[in-house]
């Protein structure tokens, strides 16, 4: 007997949760990008979403909470493509440069939504939507930290330091370039990443008298 199709099993209760968190989600974007974070209430997004201003906060606990509902689902998406984007056989700076590639193509396309998020992220860890975002940032520390392990491993960078520490300051300096290119005229993430590669490039070949420009660019 064949089976009905997953959204058909799924109860009226389900598909109604789902279609108004669609519809908060849609709103909150709208106004935020169109009228700015801090010019748009709560009540606004709910009148948008045709919801009650409680059911809002059903899915965040507050504002800020919601924005960052809006990117969640799409940045969790591009945090798991990033791992997969990772080849044992790439060398160091290529395996960083796809993998974080990816998040700045996610943020390229939502450049004003992620210069809100990016602005709203300092600090804040409350609420279940904050803390699914930084559960995504941990992801993608974790994910610069394999990188450097499988590097390590293969002898193109050194093993004095501790991969995770490694990974931890490579996320760092992916977090200031990322905002200088999302802050400055939109330009494409070709030119994102070359600017990125060339500050990671720094921290490969160190900054001694006698070290020289890394072999490691393509």
């Amino acid at each position: 007997m064949s089976r009905k199709p997953a959204r058909l099993q799924k109860g009226r209760r389900e598909l109604n949760k789902e279609d108004k968190l669609r519809r908060i989600t849609g709103a909150a974007r709208a106004l935020f990008v169109t009228k700015g974070y801090d010019e748009t209430s709560t009540r606004e997004i709910a009148t948008k979403a045709d919801v009650a201003q409680a059911t809002l906060f059903l899915y965040a606990s507050d504002k800020r909470d919601l924005l960052f509902l809006t990117v969640n689902d799409e940045l969790e998406l591009a945090s798991y493509r990033a791992r997969e984007a990772i080849r044992s056989e790439a060398s160091f700076l290529d395996n960083l440069s796809a993998a974080l590639g990816i998040v700045y193509d996610f943020l390229g396309k939502e450049r004003e939504l992620a210069r809100l998020v990016l602005r709203e992220m300092t600090f804040y860890e409350d609420g279940a939507q904050g803390k699914r975002f930084s559960q995504t940032r941990q992801r993608m520390i974790s994910l610069c930290s394999e990188i450097a392990r499988i590097a390590q491993e293969k002898g193109e960078i050194g093993t004095a330091h501790d991969a995770q520490r490694i990974g931890a300051v490579i996320f760092g300096i992916y977090q200031i370039e990322i905002r200088k290119w999302l802050a400055e005229p939109p330009a494409p993430v070709s030119e994102g990443l070359r600017a990125l590669r060339e500050v990671l490039e720094i921290l490969v070949t160190g900054l001694s008298p006698n070290s020289k420009p890394s072999r490691l660019r393509t």
